[in-house]
């Protein structure tokens, strides 16, 4: 039996649904990640967007996708838009977490989940900053605590930890 996916609340946009689809990116949308990639790779603004770069754990090759930096009580998260089947997801779980992000600079990152009961703050954030990204939570910017806490199971949270700088030499396998 097929596990139960509810629809992505993106596709009810016509201008979504050329970015993307089934909870995939588009041919178009593939295109606009690369370049939101280059952009914010680059450190150009928001702030808060970055590039994440994961060994591929099919291809073995570096991967790079757009995400979006949410902070909550000082400490940076990543949240899957998608949901756990996001290829992203999928990398940085076959690296055991092991990741680089770009925001004019690179930085060697370890990215840890986040378990259900401790991300619905976050996805709050999330949906509050992530202007494009928020179009794909059933939620809008404001919703109550309780609402995101019934919807944590969909989205997969990193919590972001940088590594000293004496040691990113020797732990950075994208380095």
């Amino acid at each position: 039996m097929k596990n139960f996916r509810p629809s992505d609340p993106a596709e009810g946009s016509a201008l979504m649904r050329l970015v993307y689809r089934d909870w995939r990116p588009t041919l178009f949308g593939r295109w606009v990640n690369r370049f939101a990639c280059w952009w914010s790779g680059l450190g150009l603004p928001p702030s808060f967007q970055a590039a994440l770069e994961v060994r591929g754990r099919i291809s073995g090759s570096i991967r790079s996708n757009p995400v979006v930096i949410a902070t909550v009580n000082g400490k940076d998260y990543l949240v899957s838009m998608l949901g756990p089947d996001s290829d992203w997801v999928k990398n940085v779980e076959a690296a055991h977490g092991d990741a680089v992000i770009r925001q004019g600079r690179r930085r060697p990152v370890r990215l840890v989940a986040v378990p259900p009961e401790q991300r619905a703050p976050v996805l709050r954030e999330y949906v509050r900053i992530a202007s494009s990204g928020r179009r794909h939570f059933p939620l809008p910017v404001g919703a109550p605590l309780s609402d995101f806490e019934a919807i944590v199971e969909r989205y997969p949270v990193y919590r972001i930890e940088h590594f000293a700088r004496e040691s990113r030499l020797n732990l950075c396998p994208l380095c």
